[in-house]
């Protein structure tokens, strides 16, 4: 494979003068870490790779996605289902030219379809839209995977911040699983809210309250944490070590009640020097663990 840019010095300092600060300002980090990564995935490889833009799967013009497909790859093959985070109110599944395009492009040219997934905010519809909207692609996924040469036994769903709550909702929670079950082979969380919450300590309550409701008792029972089962599709789980408030604590959580239910342990990675932004910006540069460690979890979802 080409050569992918190294994140500079730079860059990786201004990682650690904001990460112990990250908290006080999120927004304004988040777009900060949006601004300097983006340039540097525009030197990111990408040939290889077909993109198909603008699908759509719904009425409403966010209920569309894009799909990344390998061109080397002759035989069936995985896919990633990838949701975007955005507090529940914002975001787009291409923040930028760059992001999240650097998800697809990392993996598509590992021989991995990518399909990179818009869906209802927060204004548009109310929780469960957003589920209902993963459900959908994940069907249309499925019924269409022979054309796309998808294994359809090797789809797994990703969601980074608030997508993850979308993602949690529909493998976890058995009132969004089909009668044929959710047709995922594992589920990859990054810097994932999995749980809902409007505690005063967490930054983008109201935000959380504009999609759920203030109910605390029922952002409970919503939670994909709360829906945990023995059952539970296989999971992995990173996050960053300068992460949006509660995050880590609720990743930390999705760990636990896994393997409680389960066992023994799920996968999960720990990203030193990152930051919740950082955590999903980074793919498809020359720091590879959290790449890795995702294909390895697709080669061998336990």
């Amino acid at each position: 494979m080409a050569d992918r840019p190294e994140i500079p010095g730079t860059l990786r300092a201004l990682m650690r003068e904001i990460g112990p600060i990250w908290r006080e300002n999120v927004s304004e980090h988040v777009q900060l870490m949006i601004d300097q990564f983006s340039p540097l995935l525009s030197g990111a490889p990408k040939e290889g790779v077909t993109v198909t833009r603008g699908v759509t799967y719904g009425d409403h013009p966010r209920q569309q996605f894009d799909v990344y497909s390998p061109n080397h790859a002759n035989d069936m093959r995985p896919a990633v289902l990838f949701v975007h985070g955005g507090a529940f109110v914002d975001g787009n599944r291409n923040r930028s030219d760059e992001i999240y395009g650097n998800v697809h492009y990392c993996f598509a040219r590992h021989g991995i379809v990518g399909v990179n997934i818009g869906y209802r905010l927060a204004g548009d519809g109310r929780y469960p839209a957003a589920t209902e909207d993963v459900a959908a692609v994940v069907g249309w996924v499925q019924r269409n995977a022979a054309e796309l040469k998808i294994d359809s036994s090797r789809v797994f769903l990703m969601g980074h911040s608030a997508g993850a709550a979308h993602t949690g909702s529909y493998v976890y929670d058995q009132r969004f699983r089909p009668e044929d079950g959710t047709g995922i082979a594992g589920h990859i969380v990054v810097s994932g809210r999995v749980r809902a919450d409007n505690r005063p300590d967490n930054p983008n309550a109201r935000k959380v309250e504009k999609y759920y409701g203030d109910d605390a008792s029922f952002l409970d029972r919503v939670s994909p944490v709360s829906h945990v089962d023995g059952a539970s599709v296989p999971t992995f789980v990173a996050w960053g070590e300068f992460e949006n408030p509660l995050i880590d604590v609720y990743c930390s959580e999705l760990l636990y009640r896994l393997a409680v239910a389960k066992g023994k342990t799920p996968p999960s990675l720990w990203l030193r020097g990152h930051n919740h932004t950082s955590t999903i910006a980074h793919l498809n540069t020359a720091d590879n663990v959290l790449e890795c460690a995702i294909l390895d979890f697709i080669r061998n979802p336990s």
